[in-house]
């Protein structure tokens, strides 16, 4: 277990904020939508003027880890518990999922949800139901934690 301070909560509520600001921004000024895995697609295979503010949205998000860890390195003392082949299926699975889903998380919660869409409703809806079952069975059921 991760020994965190009484005032932990105060880092993801500013990182909600500081997302949800950035999503608004490029909505309200660029009329698009902040989709992490859209973005990241886009910066390393797309042609084009869209592709110059999806390599920086990327460069962004990346610095800003950086600057996370510059402050606090403790943010990154996780240790993942789980075999380096079970992090790459996972990671392709996540991938196919936000293919076949038409968007990731930060698309369809941060984006989509404020947005009153029936789509990324039934999206994020799939995503925690899916993601409580997945945590249920590697914890619960294989006792993989």
């Amino acid at each position: 277990m991760i020994d965190l301070p009484g005032d932990f909560w105060v880092y993801p509520l500013a990182g909600g904020v500081i997302i949800g600001i950035a999503s608004s921004l490029l909505l309200l000024f660029q009329g698009k939508i902040f989709g992490v895995t859209g973005i990241l697609s886009g910066a390393m295979f797309e042609k084009g003027e869209d592709k110059k503010w999806k390599i920086a949205a990327t460069l962004g998000l990346m610095c800003g880890a950086v600057i996370a860890h510059a402050i606090n390195p403790s943010f990154f003392d996780y240790k993942f518990k789980g075999d380096l082949w079970m992090m790459i299926v996972a990671g392709f699975i996540v991938g196919f999922g936000t293919r076949l889903g038409s968007g990731c998380t930060s698309g369809h919660g941060v984006c989509g949800l404020p947005r009153f869409s029936a789509r990324s409703f039934i999206a994020v809806m799939v995503f925690m139901i899916t993601g409580g079952i997945t945590v249920y069975l590697f914890r619960d059921i294989l006792h993989m934690s």
